[in-house]
């Protein structure tokens, strides 16, 4: 069945496709915006396997879940938030999460780097999957999403202190990873 979308109805139509179960409409939504939601669950995973365990749950749910979005809103945000809170789920899944309460934080003091010269977003990225589910998923969160401590609490069952300590502590193992892995003659410039 060839189905004509017109212009100004693109996503629209495809969304009503798409809640008809229409294959081609959810491989064309799949194709749209894999990339950058597959960016958010590369960000939350371990590895590109279990990144795409999650992309996949997501979209189940997407598809499932698409007649509750609310046109003439972003479609995108909406999805987003569809995929972190899977990543989320998942994460409460796959591991125990171990945290400690603090009472008080310290701040740490960034050294002035110029980071961008000799790390890379990949790099980043690899670090970032290397820390521990926790700390991944407040880092995540916080720096990356934009949520507040509480609302970190809220969506993880942990203490507005626990978030604080975990960002602390995911901060601090980021800076130790990323000096480590430029330790070679690069040591004294981070």
């Amino acid at each position: 069945m060839d189905l004509v979308l017109k212009l100004s109805n693109i996503e629209t139509d495809l969304i009503a496709a798409c809640i008809a179960k229409e294959s081609w409409a959810q491989q064309k939504l799949y194709e749209q915006h894999y990339p950058k939601l597959m960016a958010i669950c590369l960000r939350y995973a371990s590895h590109q396997d279990e990144a795409l365990d999650i992309l996949h749950e997501g979209f189940i749910k997407i598809f499932k879940n698409l007649d509750k979005y609310q046109p003439n809103t972003s479609l995108l945000a909406w999805m987003k938030t569809v995929v972190i809170n899977t990543a989320i789920d998942h994460l409460r899944k796959m591991a125990k999460q171990r945290t400690e309460d603090i009472d008080l934080v310290f701040s740490i003091e960034a050294d002035n780097v110029d980071a961008h010269s000799i790390i890379n977003e990949k790099d980043i990225l690899k670090c970032i999957q290397l820390l521990t589910p926790a700390y991944r998923s407040v880092f995540n969160l916080y720096v990356l999403e934009g949520y507040s401590h509480k609302e970190i609490g809220d969506l993880l069952g942990i203490t507005e202190s626990t978030s604080r300590s975990n960002l602390v502590k995911a901060r601090t193992k980021l800076k130790e990873m990323l000096k480590s892995s430029y330790s070679d003659d690069k040591t004294d410039e981070i």
